[in-house]
């Protein structure tokens, strides 16, 4: 990816860089797929590198991501992973906007964009969707969806209050000779930069919505990034306190307490990772607890666990948790190093 920075610099040249067209109808030749259970983040993938020729499926995929069928999260890492295994290019950004996804979606590159989904049945939820198209007059993106089909719309106001719970993440998965065409697109979205203006960005959110749970944890999450762990376990700390949104979470149990919707932390652990880092085992303990009793398959609410744990001087049941964690993903390179730290 480094030759991708050196391409930056060509964006003012491209001609749709500053006049976008109106509407891009949906990118064609993408094989669209149904999932079967928690199979939204196998499937997606596997859509996007169908629009370069790639044929596996979510029978072939899954396996691999999730060991464990019922493993309620692969994370965007893990897929990025995964395609970067099968031989593409994959571009892994946050604090995504619409200029961007309307820049890849013009220059023929769908875009993995992780959301939070809502149903009156099941409530809140993560969930993987491939965005295709947009349309202007409409204020719509065109979609591949896992659950809902092949012809989605969602408008830019549901849209970007959905992609909002996990900082606009984006993938783009891409084949090696198409580097220099995405160079040409993708700006400051990934690595410290990226980062940096997601911080800027959080923060402005927060000033508008100071009692946003979500802009909060966000905010905290790119103080995370950049190292500050005690600004952002403060930060975590306030999200928790706040007030929960009911849209984002309708079917939340009575028992949960805390302003983020109760699937919240299934999929981001970045409040996990910063309590262990700044010695709040206790808290790590309490929140973990409440994540495995509903979803004990969480392999990252495992590691952690093992984490705080180990911190306590619990070895041998920090042990355990650990061993877990590995059991349910064999392949968590961290999880196999905080063990052999302890065997050290």
């Amino acid at each position: 990816m480094k030759r991708l920075l050196a391409g930056l610099t060509v964006l003012c040249a491209l001609p749709w860089a500053a006049a976008l067209p109106a509407a891009v109808a949906p990118i064609t030749g993408i094989r669209h797929e149904y999932q079967r259970l928690n199979n939204c983040g196998p499937v997606t993938v596997g859509m996007a590198m169908s629009r370069w020729g790639g044929t596996q499926n979510q029978y072939a995929i899954a396996p691999v991501l999730k060991p464990t069928k019922s493993d309620k999260n692969v994370g965007p890492d893990e897929l990025a992973a995964y395609a970067s295994g099968q031989g593409y290019g994959v571009y892994h950004g946050v604090n995504g906007d619409l200029p961007l996804m309307k820049k890849l979606l013009a220059a023929g590159f769908p875009v993995i964009v992780e959301t939070w989904f809502v149903t009156g049945e099941e409530g809140g939820m993560g969930h993987y969707r491939l965005l295709t198209g947009y349309d202007d007059a409409a204020r719509q993106f065109s979609a591949l969806d896992s659950y809902y089909g092949p012809k989605v719309r969602m408008g830019y106001d549901d849209f970007f209050r959905l992609w909002h719970g996990y900082l606009n993440t984006f993938l783009v998965v891409y084949p090696p000779q198409k580097e220099a065409a995405l160079s040409a697109v993708v700006g400051d979205h990934s690595g410290r930069a990226g980062w940096q203006k997601a911080l800027r960005q959080t923060g402005a959110a927060v000033q508008n919505r100071p009692a946003d749970a979500v802009a909060l944890y966000n905010l905290a999450a790119a103080k995370l990034r950049l190292g500050d762990s005690r600004g952002a376990a403060r930060t975590f700390a306030l999200a928790e306190a706040a007030r929960p949104d009911p849209a984002l979470d309708p079917t939340r149990p009575a028992r949960v307490t805390g302003g983020l919707p109760w699937r919240f932390l299934w999929y981001r652990s970045e409040m996990l990772e910063a309590y262990v880092r700044v010695g709040r085992n206790a808290d790590v303990l309490r929140l973990t607890g409440g994540l495995l009793r509903d979803a004990p398959d969480l392999e990252e609410a495992h590691y952690w666990r093992g984490r705080a744990l180990a911190a306590l001087g619990r070895e041998a049941e920090s042990r355990t948790a650990l061993q877990i964690a590995l059991k349910l993903r064999p392949g968590y390179t961290a999880a196999r190093a905080a063990l052999a730290r302890l065997s050290g």
